[in-house]
């Protein structure tokens, strides 16, 4: 889509979004994996039917894609433009004096989680924050690129794909709904992520987008210089 939105076409988005059930599939799908009808359907409280219907009008907005395996049908995010869409529109909230802390559902997601394919939350502030300051990361005007410091650091650490060269693959600034700060994204956020995950230092929730921290990661993130809460 080129061009300024029409007052339409916000309209249209809204409509999308204003139902919770809907909200509850786009949510489930925010971490870029791919989730059968009947599976998203448990995941937001609603009968099949109810949510093929919704399912139906998503993709029909835009917001989700169908990928056809054999005889089976699973749903996926349009793209990274939608998850970063879910991901900062909880800012537009009206500020409040002192904004409540998660609640108990909400910590692990707080903590860690995937942003599209990234790594989001305070542990994704914190790296980004981290990477900044030691001068592995540099910014420029239009993307993040790796210094050559950084790739030397992040490669010794084991976490960038084999092969990657300075500036490696571009990254951007990407403000974090929970931290209000910005955390690590594009294909570099995403690079890091998918060694981070390799290397077994987080572990995807199964039902969520939450992340954990294992043992080796918290050794890991704080020989990096990465602070983390006991």
């Amino acid at each position: 889509m080129h061009g300024s939105p029409s007052r339409y076409q916000l309209a249209e988005i809204g409509s999308l979004l204003a139902d919770p059930s809907r909200a509850a599939i786009l949510l489930a799908l925010a971490d870029d994996r791919a989730r059968p009808a009947g599976e998203l359907a448990r995941l937001a409280g609603i009968a099949p039917s109810t949510a093929s219907a919704h399912l139906g009008r998503l993709v029909e907005g835009g917001l989700l894609q169908v990928l056809n395996q054999g005889r089976h049908r699973y749903f996926q995010v349009a793209g990274d433009h939608v998850s970063a869409m879910l991901e900062v529109l909880p800012l537009l909230r009206p500020a409040r004096s002192r904004p409540p802390g998660p609640t108990a559902a909400e910590r692990p997601l707080a903590f860690a989680r995937t942003c599209y394919r990234h790594l989001a939350g305070y542990l994704g502030v914190a790296l980004y924050r981290q990477l900044r300051e030691q001068g592995w990361i540099e910014l420029g005007d239009q993307a993040v690129r790796l210094s050559e410091h950084g790739c030397n650091a992040l490669r010794a650490y084991d976490l960038l794909p084999d092969g990657a060269q300075p500036p490696g693959p571009p990254g951007r600034s990407c403000l974090d709904w929970t931290e209000r700060r910005f955390h690590l994204g594009g294909p570099l956020g995403v690079a890091i992520t998918d060694q981070l995950l390799q290397r077994d230092w987080l572990r995807r929730h199964e039902r969520t987008r939450a992340l954990v921290l294992t043992s080796p990661g918290r050794a890991g993130l704080r020989q990096m210089g990465i602070p983390l809460d006991d």
